[in-house]
């Protein structure tokens, strides 16, 4: 492909371009709207927000995904084993304190890890081997068939470039057709997800866009080839309540419309429930819990997922905030045992000794890293574990007297 112009050129529009475009990967159809399912099938609704129904086939699956850096302190420890599988339609949401690994793991699924990072496990996209394809193989699949909507919508654009340029050159480094159809193309995209005048904000640069707008812009960045998977990676920061509610309503919608799954990460729970079918919560790199919304929000069968939901703030709290004690582990010296030991209620000494597997609880497909997933099964309240006036505990974490 060829180099691009420091700028687009002066010419570049809606009305005059006409040149062509260059090709990697296929040729595709545009991306056609589709009906939106009645009702939502599967997922925790909240307000109005709701995930849609899940398919059937399988589009990605990522089993036993590590990722470590070397650095001058010793082996960063990014990613452990983290799988999951991903259905058509589906969204799976993943959760977790920040440096928890969530981020690295969908770059490791982009194929966006700098050299120097150290990839194992596999990842498959249809059945293809994602990590056995070459560089090319890579950049084709990469916008195309598997998409990313980046975490901060204010610098993923180039400033020098007009939105519609941009927009069309997603196509074009994928589809072979004239530039004023992949204009065409980029015009509708805007207009899917709610750019008022679309075809007069093509000629727009990003600073001229909120940014919420800029967001939208991301949003149809990433649907416009049609792809099979959309990696959300903190797609509301910064963004205030209404502008998120929107995004995320308009995120729901562009999903159907493209017919597409989504991987959501966030720190915010609040969008998993109302968004997600399934949840996968994230600790020092690992997969700690897994398993759909409804069980892990209302049946947490591991420690940090219940101190996670325990931490939300309610509409009628009045008193003070009730964060998880203690800080997540550095990534270079893990501690031995569980790596949420330090700052766990239900702390014994298994914990400290053995790390524990993810593995089934009280349902088949609720999976948990925890030795006391059952004292969890048995409380009324599991979150009242981090509550020390509730359960005779002393303030930080420690043992059950």
């Amino acid at each position: 492909m060829s180099t691009p112009p420091t700028q687009p050129p002066s010419d570049w529009n809606a009305e005059t371009a006409g040149d062509q475009g260059t090709l990697y990967g296929h040729d595709g159809p545009t991306p056609t709207v589709l009906e939106r399912d009645p009702e939502p099938s599967v997922g925790v609704h909240v307000g109005h927000l709701t995930a849609g129904s899940a398919g059937s086939a399988e589009v990605l699956s990522v089993e036993g995904l590590t990722v470590s850096f070397p650095t001058e302190d010793g082996l960063v420890q990014a990613v452990r084993g983290v799988s999951y599988t991903l259905h058509e339609r589906e969204v799976l949401g993943i959760v977790g304190e920040s440096g928890s690994g969530k981020s690295v793991s969908s770059m490791a699924v982009m194929g966006l890890l700098p050299r120097s990072a150290r990839v194992s496990g596999t990842i498959r996209y249809r059945g293809q081997d994602v990590l056995g394809m070459s560089r090319k193989q890579q950049r084709a699949l990469r916008g195309r068939k598997i998409a990313m909507i980046f975490q901060d919508p204010m610098t993923a654009m180039n400033p020098v470039y007009t939105v519609g340029f941009q927009l069309a050159e997603a196509v074009l480094s994928h589809e072979l057709m004239p530039r004023k159809a992949a204009m065409a193309r980029a015009e509708e995209m805007l207009a899917l997800v709610g750019i008022p005048q679309p075809k007069a904000r093509l000629d727009s640069y990003p600073h001229e866009f909120s940014g919420g707008m800029r967001q939208r812009a991301m949003i149809a960045m990433a649907v416009i080839n049609n792809p099979d998977v959309i990696i959300a990676d903190e797609p509301t920061t910064a963004l205030d309540v209404t502008v998120q509610a929107q995004i995320l309503e308009k995120l729901i919608e562009v999903k159907d419309a493209v017919n597409a799954a989504i991987v959501l990460i966030t720190h915010d729970l609040g969008v998993v429930a109302g968004m997600a079918h399934r949840t996968l919560v994230m600790y020092a790199g690992r997969p700690v819990e897994v398993g759909g919304t409804d069980d892990v929000f209302y049946r947490p069968r591991m420690p940090y997922t219940a101190g996670l939901l325990g931490s939300i703030p309610s509409a009628g709290d009045t008193g003070r905030l009730r964060p998880i004690g203690g800080a997540p582990p550095s990534l270079i010296a893990l501690p031995t045992g569980c790596p949420f030991s330090p700052r766990c209620p239900l702390v014994t000494d298994v914990c400290r000794q053995t790390e524990p597997p993810l593995a089934p609880t009280d349902a088949a497909d609720h999976l948990a890293a925890c030795h006391h997933w059952d004292r969890l099964a048995a409380a009324d309240d599991p979150t009242a574990f981090f509550r020390p006036e509730l359960t005779g505990l002393a303030s930080g974490a420690g043992e059950i007297r």
